[in-house]
């Protein structure tokens, strides 16, 4: 079981981009990265991007001594709730349900009419005032959406439901008047529409078997059993490491949190959002309003403002606990943790991505963590 944050390896923020050229970093006595003059010295260069820059070789913040920054929270012996640690027959049971529907087989149902929360696979063709629209169609494709769930214009989906596999037919929306697309904006469209089949699935059987021949080499398990047991293991694990996290963010003491951190955290999201567009051939303001009701990258930053800054804070708290006992990273510890995470893998291949600096800050935050937790009280 993996649990990672969409666009990276850690589990609250991770390093981004600062030019190694004359880089000059924000000390915690200046706010917000100025300068004396006022000037902004984060030195950030959005066109430059690498997960690396402005790491040092220790995977630790060029420039910035965290324990300068903040205070951290006394974290020797943080008692942990039962109910946080104490994970229910009933949470294992959904996430066994989780893992089974990855492994379900997918199935054509072709004989019964579209439902509210089935998932569909549909093809359309997307016109305004009678002329097609770039991205307005599937080409014959093929797409898969799940009714009630799944993102569309207006209430494109709404009206799929009660139509058949093999039916044809319009579907009438009309667009934001702040989609992001001026040719769009506000404007009536309409959608030929063919049901081609409703998506169904079919559950695999849970055996030794099973657990055996499918989850073993990632997990090690060979039985329903030890599944079970290790399950229910990384659901305590995650939901302690998660009230850590909390405890750590509301006890300590923030001084000052260097700008420079929140920047590359909204230069990652940034990167990832670009990424996503061109994955999907659509022009990037038209996916953040499409995915995130934002019609900028400036909007996207500003909704996020709040989340960046705290995974920023834990950022720097995570550096503060390191400079404080001496953690470091050494190539054992990336070896250990590459092995155990990527089964098969080795951190090596995952330099040339992410650089060394990256991937040291990934094992160091790894590391704190498990110093943390190690040293916590279950109640």
């Amino acid at each position: 079981m993996k649990h990672r944050k969409l666009y990276g390896f850690l589990v609250l923020g991770l390093a981004l981009a600062l030019t190694l050229v004359l880089i000059l970093v924000p000390s915690c006595g200046k706010k917000d990265g100025a300068t004396a003059d006022g000037d902004n010295a984060s030195g950030i260069d959005p066109t430059t991007f690498s997960y690396s820059t402005g790491l040092d070789e220790n995977g630790f913040w060029a420039g910035i001594k965290a324990l300068d920054c903040v205070t951290p929270a006394d974290y020797q012996k943080i008692t942990i709730p039962k109910t946080t640690h104490e994970i229910s027959d009933e949470k294992l049971q959904t996430e066994i349900d989780n893992l089974m529907a990855q492994y379900a087989t997918s199935t054509e149902i072709k004989d019964r009419a579209v439902k509210d929360g089935d998932k569909v696979n549909i093809d359309y063709v997307g016109s305004v005032g009678g002329v097609e629209f770039e991205g307005g169609s599937t080409n014959g494709a093929g797409a898969e959406v799940e009714i009630g769930v799944t993102s569309f214009i207006d209430d494109f989906l709404d009206q799929v439901i009660g139509h058949k596999p093999g039916d044809t037919f319009d579907v009438n929306v009309t667009f934001p008047a702040d989609y992001g697309v001026e040719e769009l904006n506000g404007k009536d469209a309409v959608f030929v529409t063919t049901v081609n089949y409703i998506v169904g699935s079919e559950a695999q059987e849970l055996t030794d078997t099973f657990v055996s021949e499918n989850l073993s080499a990632t997990s090690g398990w060979t039985t329903v059993a030890q599944m079970k047991d290790g399950i229910r293991a990384d659901l305590q694990k995650i939901a302690v490491s998660a009230y850590l996290v909390e405890y750590l963010l509301d006890n300590s003491q923030v001084k000052s949190l260097p700008e420079v951190i929140v920047e590359t955290q909204e230069m990652m999201m940034a990167n990832y959002f670009e990424q996503q567009a061109a994955q999907y051939q659509v022009e990037l303001g038209e996916f953040l309003s499409t995915m995130e009701g934002v019609n900028s990258m400036e909007e996207l930053k500003e909704k996020n403002r709040s989340n960046n800054e705290k995974e920023s804070t834990y950022l720097l708290i995570v550096q503060a606990i390191a400079e404080k006992e001496g953690i470091t990273v050494t190539s054992e510890d990336l070896e250990e943790y590459f092995a155990k995470e990527y089964p098969g893998s080795d951190y090596t291949q995952f330099e040339t991505q992410y650089g060394m600096p990256y991937l040291k800050m990934t094992v160091l935050s790894n590391k704190v963590a498990e110093h943390v937790r190690n040293r916590s009280v279950m109640e």
